[in-house]
């Protein structure tokens, strides 16, 4: 049956509209349980900050976006200190890391500090840190930030990718770290 003129999407009463604009209260800590039931890949985001000093934080929210143009997507905690060190050159590169390197992602997460003290690394085509031994990199160019409550959706058009080797990514899931099994 088509909508009428004026219809909502699920019925005239339109109470599962879209345009509801009724505040609810979600517990952030059921939201985190629940959401967490969800696995995500581990990724290192590097960049320099404006004195060349290399920078970089760890995020569980990375994602493909668009192919043409060919656009990726992580979404940093608006308290982080570290995003606002990689966003400043302008660019930043994605170090998808490998299952075995959960110790790197530790010192990647850790507040403050240099999280390059003893982390090999070179610098990409662009001057960006890729770090040693990472199963892919994507260099991108920052295509724009939005705001996203307290966090923010960072949009990259992607610049140079890479992969470097074959392994397993590090996942996050249920709060562990893990990897992937293939099933059959």
């Amino acid at each position: 049956m088509p909508l009428l003129k004026g219809e909502g999407q699920f019925g005239r009463d339109n109470s599962m509209s879209r345009n509801d604009d009724t505040v609810v209260e979600i517990d952030p800590g059921h939201f985190r349980t629940v959401l967490g039931h969800y696995p995500t890949g581990v990724c290192v985001v590097t960049g320099c900050n404006v004195d060349g000093k290399a920078s970089g934080l760890v995020v569980g929210s990375f994602t493909s976006v668009s192919l043409d143009p060919p656009l990726v997507a992580f979404f940093p905690d608006k308290s982080s200190s570290s995003w606002p060190q990689v966003r400043d050159c302008g660019h930043f590169c994605v170090n998808v890391i490998g299952d075995d390197q959960l110790e790197l992602c530790k010192q990647f997460a850790s507040k403050g500090g240099d999280k390059f003290t003893g982390v090999a690394h070179r610098l990409s085509p662009r001057g960006m840190p890729v770090l040693d031994g990472v199963v892919a990199y994507i260099e991108c160019l920052l295509h724009d930030e939005i705001d996203a409550g307290d966090h923010t959706i960072v949009l990259g058009k992607v610049q140079h990718l890479q992969v470097e080797r074959g392994g397993e990514p590090l996942l996050f899931f249920n709060g562990r770290y893990g990897r992937f099994v293939e099933l059959g």
